[in-house]
């Protein structure tokens, strides 16, 4: 989910997608998906292909992505899936299916793209149920039913409680889809931002691409209201992503229950980690591994990172003043 203020010039704001070329090759597309703003700007220099087509390709790119997996249209593949209709699957169903069992795999159940029904239990999810507390019983019957470790492997059709919900890698997944055209154009210079950011070579003045990091403030609703400092590329490519539990909550007897949930317990996550940036060779990996951190918690997601070949930085709560960590890797400008 989207944690992260991008630094660059005005952007063109429009209700449908909308192309700007500047002087120095660079083109910048913007426009509305997936329920929100997205914005691609890359370097055109050297490239065959127009700017109106290049515009065109990515809008129908994001098209086909959201009519796949959003579960808030109820005519997209996902949504029919989940209803348990027999659908034909695409080869974005497919592949996202395959990406999210590989990251199942790796996180050992924390990433559960099958969990659907309990964000749904919790009000987090696609039904627009109330957010409330289940019941034990409540809570155990949905828990027998759905998961990764019920299925099946059919595409086509659902098995009995199996609903999918794509929202920890959806958006880091469509960045990478974007990138990968980019890539077969030619391009290098590029920065995507679809409520989740990839970046590959050099801003328009010929230096890495800035990143600000939001302050995870309970309720912060602006991107950008409060930051912890600002991380530039180094040129190479990178899926930055944060996840945080500061937006998306709500409070029952005093209690904070946050849309993290774990999907091997079936319940909200309880511990001091306020948000997880991570970065990765690419943006769905990022989105995965940000989701995981949260579920860990901090000391956990600390050792997942430095054992592994991710890059992070941890904003936490200590006494009620917030902190952070970074890993070796990740250097974050004050």
């Amino acid at each position: 989910m989207r944690k992260i203020t991008l630094i660059l010039a005005a952007l063109t704001l429009c209700l449908t997608v909308s192309c700007n070329q500047n002087k120095d090759s660079y083109v910048e597309i913007s426009g509305y998906t997936q329920g929100g703003e997205f914005h691609v700007k890359f370097n055109t220099k050297g490239i065959k292909k127009s700017p109106e087509a290049i515009c065109h390709d990515v809008d129908s790119i994001l098209t086909c992505l959201d009519t796949t997996m959003s579960g808030y249209n109820p005519g997209s593949v996902l949504s029919r899936y989940n209803r348990g209709e027999r659908i034909q699957p695409n080869w974005v169903w497919g592949d996202i299916i395959n990406r999210a069992t590989n990251i199942y795999r790796i996180t050992e159940g924390m990433v559960d793209v099958a969990s659907a029904p309990l964000f749904d239990l919790w009000g987090f999810g696609f039904t627009g149920q109330d957010k409330t507390i289940p019941s034990d019983e409540e809570l155990a019957k949905v828990r027998a039913s759905c998961g990764m470790s019920n299925f099946d492997g059919n595409l086509y059709q659902a098995a009995p409680g199996l609903k999918f919900n794509f929202n920890a890698i959806a958006q880091g997944y469509s960045c990478d889809v974007v990138a990968n055209y980019l890539y077969l154009l030619g391009i290098k210079d590029m920065l995507i931002d679809i409520g989740e950011i990839y970046v590959d070579g050099k801003n328009p003045a010929g230096q890495g691409w800035t990143i600000a990091i939001d302050s995870p403030v309970d309720g912060s609703k602006e991107l950008g209201e409060s930051i912890q400092g600002t991380w530039v590329s180094d040129g190479r490519k990178h899926g930055i992503v944060t996840s945080g539990n500061y937006r998306k909550f709500f409070i029952k007897d005093g209690k904070k229950y946050s849309h993290t949930i774990d999907p091997r317990t079936g319940m909200p996550v309880q511990h001091n980690l306020l948000s997880a940036t991570v970065m990765a060779e690419d943006a769905c990996t990022a989105d995965a591994m940000s989701t995981a951190c949260m579920v860990m918690g901090l000391e956990k997601a600390k050792e997942f990172i430095l054992n592994s070949s991710y890059e992070a930085f941890l904003i936490y709560d200590e006494d009620g003043v917030m902190k952070n960590w970074a890993s070796p890797g990740f250097i974050v400008n004050r």
